[in-house]
């Protein structure tokens, strides 16, 4: 099944909607959305422009709205599908662009779908579309042991934990918890308050 094909109403309707084969819940994407809101609010980064790339049916992007309701929010999704049915721009974390890039930078459960190459490229194009903050949610090879895999899409790439953080400290500093902090963005951190580049892959 091509890319196009696979992002349909059957998927999101299993992995998204169903409570029985779901892997999240609304309420669990609105605590993590707050919990990087705190953390951004903590370290005093203004948001104004937030970026949801592979926005699926919108739960963080709502959650990150109330957080910062004068920002601007904008949803960009792969599948023609969702793009249909809630008026997200339709487009790729591969080759999306803006003429001003975005404080905060969204992007969860994208990346695994993307072969080596590809994902590489949308690693460098979130650096791109990313001023501030990114906050990024993958499932690496080392979560695949410990997931629900009967709730969790198989059909995708599983590359290390490592794979990633030596791509992402190009251009970023992980602060935790899935956040990832441009190095030029101008906010103060201490030394202990970034994880080094590579670490075991454990969580």
């Amino acid at each position: 099944m091509d890319s196009a094909a696979r992002f349909n109403a059957r998927y999101y309707e299993r992995f998204y909607r169903n409570p029985a084969t779901r892997a999240a819940t609304p309420q669990s994407v609105r605590r993590q959305a707050a919990f990087v809101a705190a953390y951004l609010k903590h370290i005093e980064l203004p948001v104004r422009r937030i970026l949801d790339i592979g926005c699926g049916l919108g739960w963080m992007l709502r959650a990150f709205e109330k957080s910062f309701p004068r920002a601007r929010c904008d949803g960009v999704e792969y599948s023609e599908h969702l793009c249909a049915k809630r008026g997200w721009t339709q487009g790729s974390v591969t080759d999306f662009s803006a003429a001003t890039p975005y404080d905060l930078v969204i992007c969860h459960d994208v990346l695994p779908a993307l072969n080596d190459a590809n994902c590489e490229i949308a690693l460098e194009n979130l650096a791109r579309l990313c001023r501030g903050a990114l906050h990024l949610g993958v499932l690496t090879a080392e979560d695949w042991a410990q997931c629900d895999q009967e709730r969790t899409d198989a059909d995708v790439f599983l590359r290390s934990a490592d794979w990633y953080r030596k791509r992402l400290a190009r251009h970023f500093d992980n602060v935790g918890g899935g956040i990832f902090l441009r190095r030029d963005a101008d906010v103060t951190l201490w030394a202990l308050e970034t994880l080094p580049p590579s670490r075991s892959g454990t969580r």
